[in-house]
């Protein structure tokens, strides 16, 4: 069983900010990308930050310079630090994760449940 767990969500005034963690636990051999992605109500789900096990990163462009994203290895653990927090940030942000359980397995994705980020004006 594989659980990825997100925590750090809430309410934040405009310009404030917040940090998510993911921590991915369970059976696990190895952990290749992960990444952040949300879902704003009305709206397909998108995605805001990925970062490779070797450390590359990704941003959407509605994020570059505010959100940066982390990973501990050594903890199976994501971050996503949010700064300038703005009203259209406001979504359910999931986590995601893709893994390998076994040595011959080929890497599949995991999600966790979400955390809802509020940014108020």
């Amino acid at each position: 069983q594989v659980q990825l767990v997100e925590s750090g969500g809430g309410l934040v005034q405009a310009g404030g900010s917040l940090r998510l963690s993911c921590a991915v636990s369970g059976s696990i051999f190895s952990i290749n990308g992960m990444g952040w992605y949300r879902q704003a109500p009305g709206k397909q789900r998108e995605l805001v930050a990925t970062i490779t096990s070797s450390g590359s990163t990704n941003y959407a462009d509605s994020v570059k310079g505010r959100f940066t994203i982390s990973r501990d290895n050594a903890k199976n653990t994501v971050y996503l630090q949010m700064n300038s927090l703005k009203p259209e940030d406001t979504a359910v942000y999931y986590c995601n994760a893709n893994l390998r359980r076994r040595s011959f397995s080929a890497g599949m994705d995991y999600w966790g449940k979400g955390t809802l980020v509020t940014v108020s004006s």
